[in-house]
């Protein structure tokens, strides 16, 4: 990542681009790309269809259609507006991937297919886009899905910021496989797969140009590969959650909510980097309350929880990965840390956004 005088960030594209970018007659994007005309379906023919390419994108029907074993599904949709639309370790593309594999993973789903909406400012550079483009096949070959639909609006300069990204998924839940939050219960073991509130605060260096001794970048990552790797403990795995906006913090007290139990946390167990925590006391957050992209925390019975924990170490995604606290029957709906010096503190819900525009 270059800065140019004012601070702002640039990126150079140069070392990104996996292939070159399609030819046009077009730098930015256009009004007209989003019109439904010639422009349009060039840019989908050129930007999307050539790069998605499989037997049921290019179909071309206005939904796609597809087979599917007897067995239980789950769907989900989210939008992307994070800024800046790059960042260290990630960019909106691979956020958008990488956000909808992990919600459909956390319920118990293995991910196949998503679609993929664009809404584009008018003047937005092909050159940007393209680079987002890559960045998605390459996060939905990562995680084993393929994008099958899809749409694109182009808006008027200065009605949108750059790009915002709309996505949908659908996977398929294994028999044996119940996973929810009322199946929280007292004695379980929380597992989380690592270091926190990464995500968070590459964000808000990336904003506000901030540096540190060692680099700080975005944990963005698909969890389902490392999910399939328990998968095997069934009904013992009974909560799974990604915890992005609002941190471990608002996740935890939400899960406690729904299954109406306590939650107790061990502040020493939470695993944080060095440069991560010294980011929060400078800025004054909380890093419980910052959005991780590449975590999930485990909820699983107290007889598989050391086994669980050391499967997941022995991924990369979890080389970190701690028990971090235990499922109570006191103070339900109520979580609980024990801090650091040997007290006990409330760790309420997040009350409002402690950095908009984070995913």
């Amino acid at each position: 990542m270059k800065t140019d005088d004012k601070g702002k960030n640039n990126i150079d594209f140069s070392q990104g681009l996996q292939c070159p970018i399609p030819k046009s007659d077009y730098d930015r994007v256009l009004l007209a790309h989003g019109g439904g005309g010639t422009l349009s379906h060039q840019l989908i023919s050129k930007m999307f269809f050539s790069h998605f390419d499989n037997e049921l994108l290019n179909e071309q029907h206005d939904s796609a259609i597809f087979n599917i074993e007897k067995g239980r599904l789950a769907f989900t949709t989210d939008s992307y507006v994070v800024q800046p639309i790059f960042f260290p370790g990630g960019d909106i593309g691979e956020l958008a991937v990488n956000g909808t594999v992990n919600d459909l993973t956390a319920a118990g789903a293995h991910p196949l297919y998503i679609s993929v909406g664009f809404i584009i400012e008018e003047g937005f550079l092909i050159e940007e886009l393209w680079q987002i483009v890559q960045s998605i096949k390459r996060t939905a070959d990562r995680a084993g899905v393929k994008i099958v639909t899809g749409d694109t609006k182009v808006v008027d300069k200065g009605k949108g910021d750059k790009i915002f990204i709309n996505t949908s998924g659908i996977g398929k839940i294994k028999e044996g496989i119940s996973i929810s939050p009322k199946r929280c219960k007292p004695g379980d073991k929380i597992i989380i797969n690592g270091k926190i509130a990464e995500h968070g605060i590459t964000i808000m260096s990336a904003r506000e140009g901030l540096e540190f001794d060692s680099p700080v970048k975005s944990d963005t990552a698909p969890m389902n590969k490392l999910f399939e790797q328990i998968e095997k403990f069934g009904n013992d795995i009974h909560v799974m959650r990604d915890p992005t906006r609002g941190g471990i913090a608002s996740a935890l007290n939400e899960i406690a909510e729904t299954a109406g139990v306590g939650i107790f946390i061990e502040e020493e167990k939470i695993p944080i980097s060095g440069e991560v925590d010294a980011a929060c006391e400078i800025l004054g957050l909380d890093p419980l309350y910052i959005a991780n992209e590449g975590k999930m925390l485990f909820i699983v019975s107290p007889e598989i929880a050391d086994e669980v924990l050391s499967i997941i170490r022995n991924d990369a995604l979890g080389k970190d990965a701690e028990i971090i606290g235990t499922v109570t029957d006191e103070d339900p709906g109520t979580v609980i840390m024990k801090t650091s010096i040997g007290s006990s503190r409330v760790v309420d819900m997040i009350s409002g956004e402690q950095l908009p525009r984070i995913c």
